[in-house]
């Protein structure tokens, strides 16, 4: 079984280091050391920052790829037209087991991330700084750099700046959920979509970006863009941080020029030769087989060209000695667990999609085959977040590049291989080893009460999913597509209120006392006719 990676594995370089200039030299670049590797910054003004950030090119490198300089513009912008001072982020929340590159830089180089913040800040006339963590290790590192700058969250300072610490959980990255915890909420998505660049820390206009983006930022405003497009690829320039782990004699982060032979990479790691698979972009990736990987190269664009994903940076190969499905169903049962609990697309869709990919390993046949796919479907454009979207991309993937193996299960009795568990997971499924988990996080499990649609009075109103999107949605004939659920603790102030409004009474809430003696009962006083005990 594959043990959970380290906070800082193995760090190689492919050609000449930029991100991970100084690493041969000693652990951790405290301030002075950083500026004896990289030399001193001067600062820059928001425009030419702009127009360095689109000479290079520069997209965020914590999965989505959003160009940098048209962030930094809307930022911008949007601070000038309301006559607010924006603010900046920093995203330092790695919490996919497979992933550990801002892990390593925040650990080993936290002054280039903090340069290149700074220079936004600066830029834009921002007064706060927030770096965002999850891990204990890079919590230190970070508050460490911090003093050894001088900056403070102090109300006299100049620039007030802190880390913020959150739970380790795979929502907790998206950056609703960081601006959320940061405005003193929980480190969840906020079950709207919102604009950072509008609308983001305290109502403000927010340049939130992953530390790696800053960090590549800080290099190029140091060397320039003719200097940094020397390196990689024409349109691509630069390097890109990657984590390799899976089924590797060293699991490692890397840095390489963009333009290198994935194949390359896996060797250096100790790949097997011929890979049954490599997962690209992390659990929220996509795979791809042995004969593409000999025509990958590390880069955005030639690996959507190829069926990949660069995402996060995380790449990962399986051997010819597991069974593909088995792993997956793995992953997508940590994926399942990581819901925050408050859209039914992530807490319904997930759990039902690993169960229909544990359905066709157990021998479910075709039925359980088109089972999964319709499950993947339905979550897709329609979570709170990007967790849905991202855990269907990795599921629809599975069954696409595994066919032969799939064929076995369905089909037949079978692959016949084990599943060995080479695809990292968290320890226990939750938190890093060695890792506190800092804030306790918020219970947004399933309470004891249950919600049931009593299908003798229901109409069809569909009022149930507008006030309660968290447990029902409605099939394509107008009615709910669930007889009865768990309701998610945060959620049933609301649970009590879609009884209360549904049109025909058709929904009652009972509370689960399977094994335990029952708490209370949720009295709803429904609309003209009196008060009734639901729950009888």
């Amino acid at each position: 079984m594959n043990e959970a990676l380290p906070d800082v594995p193995e760090v190689r370089v492919v050609g000449l280091p930029q991100l991970t200039s100084g690493f041969d030299l000693v652990e951790r670049l405290d301030l002075p050391m950083h500026l004896k590797v990289h030399g001193p910054l001067d600062p820059l003004g928001g425009e030419q920052l702009a127009q360095l950030a689109e000479r290079i090119n520069l997209k965020g490198r914590g999965g989505a790829g959003f160009p940098f300089h048209k962030k930094l513009r809307s930022v911008a912008e949007s601070a000038i037209k309301r006559g607010v001072r924006p603010v900046v982020v920093v995203n330092g929340s790695e919490d996919e087991p497979a992933c550990r590159k801002d892990t390593v830089l925040i650990n080993r180089a936290p002054h280039l991330i903090l340069d290149g913040a700074l220079l936004c800040a600066e830029a834009l006339g921002a007064r706060t700084l927030v770096i965002g963590v999850t891990r204990e290790s890079t919590q230190r590192s970070m508050e460490a750099a911090l003093a050894e700058r001088g900056l403070s969250n102090s109300r006299r300072s100049a620039l007030r700046a802190w880390v913020q610490r959150n739970p380790v959980r795979m929502v907790t990255g998206a950056a609703a959920s960081l601006i959320r915890s940061i405005d003193g909420g929980p480190a969840i998505p906020p079950g709207r979509k919102i604009s950072a660049s509008q609308t983001g820390v305290g109502g403000a206009p927010t340049l939130l970006s992953n530390a790696e983006t800053f960090a590549q930022l800080a290099i190029a405003a140091r060397i320039g863009p003719e200097r940094y497009g020397n390196t990689g690829l024409y349109d691509e320039p630069g390097t890109v941080m990657l984590t390799v782990s899976g089924a590797v004699a060293r699991p490692m982060v890397l840095e390489v020029p963009t333009g290198v032979p994935l194949r390359y990479v896996l060797q250096l790691a100790g790949a097997p030769p011929v890979p049954q698979g490599v997962l690209t972009g992390g659990y929220h990736g996509k795979w791809i087989d042995a004969a593409t990987v000999d025509e990958a190269i590390v880069s955005r664009n030639s690996l959507d060209a190829v069926g990949g994903s660069l995402g996060a940076g995380a790449i990962l190969p399986i051997s010819q000695e597991t069974c593909p499905l088995g792993e997956s169903l793995r992953v997508a049962q940590w994926l399942a667990e990581e819901s925050a609990g408050q859209c039914g697309p992530c807490y319904l869709g997930l759990p039902a999609a690993a169960r229909g990919l544990e359905d066709i390993l157990n021998g479910g046949g075709p039925a359980a085959l088109e089972a999964l796919k319709q499950v993947a479907k339905n979550v897709k454009r329609r979570g709170a977040c990007s967790h849905p979207d991202g855990s269907a991309m990795f599921l629809e993937s599975t069954i696409k590049a595994f066919t032969d193996d799939l064929a076995a299960h369905v089909l037949g009795n079978g692959c016949g291989r084990p599943v060995e568990g080479v695809l990292p997971l968290f320890e226990g499924g939750r938190a890093p080893a060695g890792i506190t988990g800092g804030a306790e996080p918020e219970d947004t499990g399933g309470s004891r009460q249950k919600i049931y649609v009593d299908w003798t009075l229901c109409r069809g109103h569909g009022l149930c999913a507008d006030i309660l999107p968290e447990v029902f949605e409605l099939g394509a004939d107008g009615f709910p597509t669930v007889a009865q659920a768990q309701v998610p603790r945060y959620a049933e102030a609301k649970a009590l209120r879609a009884v209360r409004r549904c049109p025909a009474l058709a929904l009652r809430i009972e509370e689960d006392t399977r094994g335990q003696a029952p708490t209370r009962n949720l009295p709803v006083l429904s609309q003209g006719r009196g008060r009734r005990a639901l729950g009888r």
